[in-house]
């Protein structure tokens, strides 16, 4: 187990999945003479290109970008392990006396960078499985029902229908008698104030929608079959975090021959609704966070020099 503080004196920008991140966060980082860490939990795989929008080489070469392509797709890679690298890229760029900008909409690392987090013990898999075999058969209530006996508070807090979560509570439980609750203490607690800025770019719900359809449709005439069909042909099969990215995950249905390219294609952009939805949820739990109303046409150059203008006010 490891602590880890809040990252101090760093900007942040994240927002909902095809909200223009990247493309403000390029022009942020030029006017702040920062360098870029990706706040993507998908991101950090290997060939997994097109369906997680990673910057081009010409972005990369404008501004430097870390901790992408950083694991093979077949392995996992916790919040923990992403926290160790994340600081360690901040001591690499601060001693180069350059800002340091979080650009990315994974919400748990951005709460993990902003409030500090203790890791908690390592997973096992072995017992996630059979916990989660245990929800398949009696449903998910049984695990919650269980984890309100060993530790209340967590339970109170956690959806019962949250078989992950769950899963993970009474996990930690069982690894070292102490409930989760405990662990995430810091974790729940206000913002340290670290934070030089803390950005959400958001968008009206329709014109979201909008551009995650453009977002997938492009991601389609790209090459994410393609790109999938190749990752399975090489590695087997994607590991546990990477299967379920979104994309990913419908056109690996698509070629075991569960859907046909017309359904992979709605049901990517179905879930990519689904999960915008639930990262605007997290960002609004978080205080720290300013929201910045977007329209289109969307001016990355504007956006980044109207977030400068704000926090100077």
């Amino acid at each position: 187990m490891k602590t880890f503080k809040p990252i101090d004196d760093a900007w942040y920008l994240t927002g909902p999945t095809a909200a223009g991140k990247s493309a403000v966060g390029l022009q942020l980082a030029q006017r702040l003479n920062a360098e870029i860490i990706s706040m993507d939990s998908m991101a950090v795989y290997r060939g997994m290109d097109i369906g997680t929008a990673k910057p081009t080489d010409h972005d990369r070469q404008l501004v430097p970008h870390h901790l992408i392509d950083v694991v093979d797709p077949n392995s996992d890679f916790s919040v923990a392990e992403y926290l160790e690298a994340a600081h360690g890229c901040v001591q690499q760029i601060r001693a180069r006396d350059r800002q340091v900008l979080f650009v990315g909409g994974t919400p748990l690392y951005l709460k993990a960078l902003l409030r500090g987090l203790c890791s908690g013990p390592t997973a096992d898999w072995q017992l996630r499985e059979r916990l989660a075999a245990e929800a398949d058969a009696s449903g998910p209530e049984v695990l919650h029902q269980r984890l309100s006996q060993v530790d209340p508070q967590a339970a109170a807090r956690l959806n019962p229908k949250d078989t992950r979560r769950l899963i993970r509570a009474l996990e930690v439980h069982q690894q070292t008698g102490q409930p989760i609750s405990d662990y995430q203490r810091q974790f729940q607690n206000g913002p340290s104030g670290a934070a030089r800025g803390v950005f959400v770019v958001n968008w009206p719900r329709a014109q979201l929608h909008q551009r995650i359809g453009r977002r997938v449709d492009q991601m389609f005439e790209s090459g994410l079959v393609a790109e999938v069909r190749q990752l399975v042909g090489h590695y087997g099969q994607l590991g546990r975090t990477a299967a379920q990215a979104v994309g990913y995950r419908e056109v690996a249905e698509m070629l075991r021959d569960e859907c046909d390219l017309e359904k992979a294609m709605e049901n990517t952009k179905t879930r990519t609704r689904q999960l915008a939805r639930r990262q605007l949820t997290w960002f609004r739990s978080l205080v720290e966070c300013r929201w910045i109303d977007l329209t289109e046409p969307l001016t990355p150059d504007q956006v980044a020099q109207d977030l400068l203008t704000a926090t100077a006010d």
